[in-house]
């Protein structure tokens, strides 16, 4: 019970109480930022559902290898994320990043040639369910693969470095929406998406980049100072939580043309359902960040992602239960 506490607050909080002692289990969730991962596991599910509505034949086995492969992925992006920002020197003991929650480095969780490990480790096995479905599915399979991997690794890394030029949140919106999504679809199918299902990707892909939105807000005076820049440092501080609201806001937009075009099934806007906490979350938006972390708060000093990621759960997880009653009804 104790180390199921241990990983249950880990994956609320992306932290571990000081009273509590450290196991490996936890020690690996905090590395990998598992907290996080539930975005993933929603555009997986996603596109699995999307495969369910409209293949004769869907291959539950792939289904499950592609989540699998998601969220290996997932975690070697945010460790390569870790590295390359402690290699350039973006990542420093004030830095947001290692004081929300523990760097896997700074924070004496791995060393750096360990970090590199794990990295090669979890990509390998990427690799290898890779090279199954590109004999058992076809070679759009690379085509997925290749297009996040690219987005994952250039995101920090030079010299692109997509943060740093603004171009962080639409590379977000396009992993964890046409490529997860559609990648997923792909797999499980056996065919590649048909328009409707492209269109169908786009609601949960802005719940998505309104979260690094949120993030980047967060971070915006210390990363213009490092000369990263971020869309909130690109739009200044007010613009941009207006701009993230509009894109909280968007979800429920698209999600109503899909099922006014037929596109989807009518049972999606159980989506509608989180309507109020995109009205909490609008309301901290709307409102400068305190000056100090309420009680309990465990993130601090991110506060805007916290709203953003509180709205994608709910608006997310609704999404899921919509295409599952489409489904059955």
């Amino acid at each position: 019970m104790s180390l199921l506490s241990n990983w249950k607050e880990v994956l609320d909080t992306a932290n571990l109480s000081p009273d509590r002692e450290m196991d490996p289990v936890s020690r690996w969730l905090i590395i990998t930022r598992a907290a996080v991962f539930s975005m993933t596991f929603t555009s997986g599910l996603i596109g699995g559902l999307l495969a369910a509505a409209t293949a004769q034949r869907p291959n539950w086995l792939h289904f499950a290898l592609a989540l699998v492969g998601l969220v290996l992925a997932h975690a070697a992006n945010n460790m390569i994320n870790d590295y390359f920002d402690l290699e350039e020197g973006v990542d420093t003991d004030d830095y947001a990043r290692a004081l929300y929650a523990p760097h896997p480095v700074l924070g004496g969780l791995i060393s750096e040639r360990g970090l590199r490990k794990a990295i090669l480790v979890v990509n390998a096995v990427d690799a290898a369910i890779l090279i199954y479905f590109l004999f058992t599915v076809g070679w759009p399979t690379l085509a997925f693969a290749l297009a996040g991997l690219f987005i994952s690794v250039f995101y920090v890394a030079p010299p692109i470095r997509l943060k740093h030029i603004g171009l962080g949140e639409p590379g977000v919106f396009l992993v964890w929406g046409p490529l997860m999504i559609g990648g997923t679809y792909y797999v499980t199918a056996g065919e590649l998406p048909t328009p409707g299902v492209w269109l169908a990707t786009i609601p949960y892909a802005l719940a998505v980049a309104s979260v690094l939105m949120g993030k980047h807000i967060d971070k915006r005076q210390v990363d213009q100072s490092k000369g990263i820049r971020t869309i909130p440092v690109l739009l200044g501080d007010r613009r941009a939580r207006w701009l993230n609201i509009a894109l909280m806001a968007s979800f429920y937009l698209v999600v109503a043309m899909l099922v006014w075009s037929r596109t989807l099934g009518p049972w999606v806007l159980v989506g509608f359902l989180a309507l109020p906490r995109l009205v909490r979350a609008a309301k901290i938006h709307l409102e400068p960040r305190p000056s100090e972390p309420p009680p309990d708060y465990p993130v601090w000093p991110l506060w805007y992602v916290s709203a953003a990621f509180y709205h994608n759960k709910l608006a997310g997880g609704l999404f899921v239960l919509g295409l599952i009653l489409n489904l059955i009804f």
